[in-house]
C-alpha cells in the first residue's frame, strides 16, 4: 500500500515539469535547487525514477506522467471542493427536493422547465409522504423538504410556503346535496383520504356519522391515479387542489362547492446553515412562476 504523498513534494515536481529545470522551479517556488532536488528524491523513493536528467532537458519516466496526471486530479478536485464551499454559482449543480405528491405535481413541470433553461443545474424531485419528508430533510438526504404539518424538529427551520385547499371530487354527472348522496356513490381511498375527508367532511356535513361509515369503492396510493375512478363514476374522493388541476380529464369530474378547508404548506431545511445559492434560485423560480399561475 503507497503512503500518502507530502503536497509539497508534489507541488516541487509539478513546478519542474513546468519550468523545465530545477533552477527555475526553485526559482518560482521560492526554494533552494537542493530543496526542490531533495523532494523530487522523497518522490521517487516512493514511486521510482520519475524524470530523467539529461544535459539540457529533462525527460518524464511513466511514473512521472502518471504522477503529473494525479497532481492536475488533485488540483481539479480542490477547486470543485472551493467551488462547493463558496456556493456562490446559483446556475450549476445538485439540488435536492422532496414533497408531497399533490403539490408535486404542481412544482414537477415548473422544475423541468428551469432545468432546461439552466442545463447546469441537476434537480432531484422525490415524492414522499410527510414523515419521509422531514427525516429526508433532518438527516441531510434533501437540502429542502415541503410538508403538510409544521416539523417541531429542533434542527428544521419551516416557513409558509404555499395555501393548499381541499376539494370534494365527484364524477362529473354526480349531485351532492347530503350525506346520503355520499353514501351512495361510495368513496374512492387513498393514504391522506381518511384524513383529508373528515377535515372537510365534518364541515360540510355536521353531525355526519364519520367518514369510516361510508362505503369504500376503490383505493390507489398513486397521485396521479386517486381520480381515475372518479372519472370513471366509481365514487367520489377528496383531494388537494393541486392534484385535481394536474388531472387530464377535467370534463370527466367536478368540484362541489361549499365550505373551504385550505392547508399551509412549509418549506422546511436544516437550520444551521443557509440554503446554498441554487436553493435560493429555484425558490424564486418556483414563487414568481405559481404566482404568475395564479395571475397576482
Amino acid at each position: 500500500m503507497m503512503v500518502m504523498l507530502n503536497p509539497l513534494w508534489i507541488r516541487s515536481a509539478v513546478a519542474l515539469a513546468e519550468a523545465g529545470s530545477f533552477t527555475r522551479a526553485a526559482a518560482v517556488l521560492d526554494l533552494t535547487q537542493a530543496a526542490v532536488s531533495q523532494h523530487v528524491g522523497q518522490l521517487e523513493t516512493r514511486l521510482g525514477a520519475i524524470v530523467i536528467r539529461r544535459s539540457r532537458r529533462l525527460e518524464w519516466t511513466p511514473a512521472g506522467l502518471a504522477l503529473l496526471e494525479y497532481a492536475r486530479e488533485l488540483e481539479a478536485a480542490d477547486k470543485r471542493l472551493a467551488a462547493r464551499l463558496a456556493d456562490t454559482d446559483a446556475l450549476r449543480g445538485a439540488l435536492d427536493l422532496v414533497t408531497p405528491g399533490s403539490v408535486g405535481l404542481l412544482l414537477y413541470p415548473l422544475l423541468l422547465d428551469l432545468q432546461r433553461a439552466e442545463p447546469g443545474l441537476v434537480i432531484c424531485h422525490r415524492f414522499a409522504p410527510d414523515s419521509e419528508v422531514i427525516d429526508a430533510v433532518a438527516s441531510n438526504r434533501s437540502e429542502l423538504g415541503i410538508a403538510t404539518t409544521r416539523s417541531e424538529d429542533p434542527r428544521l427551520t419551516a416557513m409558509p410556503f404555499l395555501e393548499e385547499p381541499l376539494e370534494l371530487i365527484v364524477p362529473a354527472g354526480e349531485t351532492v346535496r347530503d350525506w346520503h348522496d355520499l353514501e351512495r356513490i361510495g368513496f374512492i381511498d387513498h393514504p391522506d383520504g381518511q384524513a383529508m375527508a373528515t377535515r372537510l367532511l365534518s364541515r360540510r356535513f355536521d353531525g355526519n356519522p364519520g367518514v369510516r361509515r361510508l362505503p369504500v369503492r376503490g383505493f390507489s396510493n398513486q397521485i396521479s391515479l386517486i381520480l381515475e375512478p372518479v372519472a370513471r363514476g366509481l365514487g367520489f374522493t377528496v383531494l388537494p387542489r393541486y392534484a385535481r388541476q394536474a388531472f387530464d380529464k377535467a370534463t370527466h369530474i367536478r368540484v362541489v362547492e361549499g365550505v373551504a378547508v385550505v392547508d399551509t404548506l412549509w418549506l422546511i431545511h436544516r437550520s444551521e446553515w443557509p440554503l446554498s445559492a441554487r436553493a435560493g434560485h429555484v425558490l424564486r423560480h418556483l414563487r414568481y412562476m405559481i404566482t404568475s399561475l395564479r395571475g397576482e
